[in-house]
């Protein structure tokens, strides 16, 4: 299992916290520190069905500054925003074998 996360993020604290109470062998990676590639970042978006937009956090001060809720841009678009500013991305981010969990995650769903 392979969690991206933000050291500073009370969400990515909490799952990390969370998988380590689980004893579930985790390589963590903070995303701020060590950015995404955009092939990473694809292949990461691919995993987790859904359309780049959807993995933008709408509460960023970046989201808010472009009005990306009213400026509608292309996935292309989308994703070099995210990798310039990766504040915008949805996290964490948890890759289990093919897929790919984003924001806050159910325990649950850990187990698979």
């Amino acid at each position: 299992m392979k969690i991206f996360h933000k050291s500073t993020c009370i969400t990515c604290k909490k799952t990390l916290t969370e998988i380590e109470r689980m004893k579930i062998d985790v390589e963590s990676r903070d995303f701020f520190k060590d950015p995404f590639t955009e092939i990473e970042l694809k292949k990461i978006i691919i995993m987790t069905g859904k359309k780049p937009v959807e993995l933008l956090r709408k509460r960023d001060k970046t989201y808010k500054e472009m009005k990306l809720d009213q400026n509608k841009k292309t996935d292309s678009e989308i994703i070099k925003l995210m990798i310039k500013y990766p504040g915008l991305i949805l996290r964490p981010i948890i890759v289990l074998k093919n897929k790919a969990i984003v924001g806050k995650i159910d325990p649950k769903e850990l187990k698979n």
